[in-house]
């Protein structure tokens, strides 16, 4: 029997759209995933998020930063 061919849920520059979904990334199984790896040092993910959310509002030009703030980071801060 073939194996299906696994596509990780990762982000394709300069679009920033996911490479197995085809929507704006981080895409929610990309969230699960991240969460799961970072689950003991959210800071780290944190700090992650914000350097690919400064890469890809240099290649994004178009959409507001607040945007892409909301978009990149909003979801990984660690509830009260």
């Amino acid at each position: 029997m073939p194996r299906r061919r696994h596509r990780d849920h990762l982000p394709t520059r300069p679009t920033w759209r996911c490479a197995a979904c085809g929507i704006a990334w981080p895409c929610s199984a990309a969230k699960l995933r991240l969460l799961g790896e970072y689950r003991r040092d959210r800071l780290a993910l944190t700090i992650y998020l914000a350097t690919l959310q400064a890469e890809a509002s240099a290649q994004l030009t178009e959409v507001d930063p607040a945007r892409l703030t909301e978009r990149f980071l909003s979801w990984a801060r660690a509830r009260g």
